[in-house]
């Protein structure tokens, strides 16, 4: 079986991991130009637990949530990339606009997100909208601190920049 799986697939590997014993952390995201920042997340997120499942934002959904430009880079791409970790065990990708059904069908013992989000109960941040079904169930919330300087976005701007062209996609 390979690291890039469906949902039922992805479902039976986390009921061997529970069967094992092992803990599972969740964490999802879209990845595009995969970065330093997005390697020491991910590592840190695997540190949680024993195991790691990574869900990939299919190409729609980045489009809604980043705009029309976004995803510079295929889901089955990314996805694959990410699986290429040896961090991560497993990555699924998924449509929806949150991870809530991944969180549903995985009950993970930990989700992990970044530092961009706010821990439950905490200011600041981002509304983490998995929170509430992981904590219902008894699962952990994990916030991991972004790395400075990094993103997807300020890679694009920065090559923008220095090949000439401005962030409006006009010549500078």
């Amino acid at each position: 079986m390979g690291r890039v799986i469906e949902r039922a697939a992805l479902a039976q590997a986390r009921a061997r991991e529970y069967a094992a014993g092992r803990r599972v952390v969740l964490t999802n995201g879209v990845f595009d130009l995969l970065h330093v920042g997005h390697l020491r997340y991910l590592q840190a997120a695997r540190a949680l637990g024993d195991c790691l499942i990574v869900g990939v934002n299919d190409d729609a959904s980045v489009r809604a949530a980043k705009g029309p430009r976004r995803p510079i880079v295929p889901a089955a791409e990314r996805a694959e990339l990410v699986a290429g970790l040896a961090c991560v065990d497993f990555v699924t990708v998924f449509g929806e606009p949150t991870a809530l059904e991944l969180v549903h069908l995985l009950r993970p013992d930990v989700y992990a997100k970044g530092g961009d989000y706010a821990a439950p109960g905490a200011a600041g941040g981002k509304h983490l909208p998995e929170a509430p079904a992981v904590l219902a169930y008894g699962g952990r919330v994990e916030i991991i601190p972004l790395v400075p300087d990094t993103s997807s976005t300020g890679l694009i701007e920065r090559v923008l920049a220095r090949y000439g062209v401005a962030g409006d996609g006009h010549r500078a």
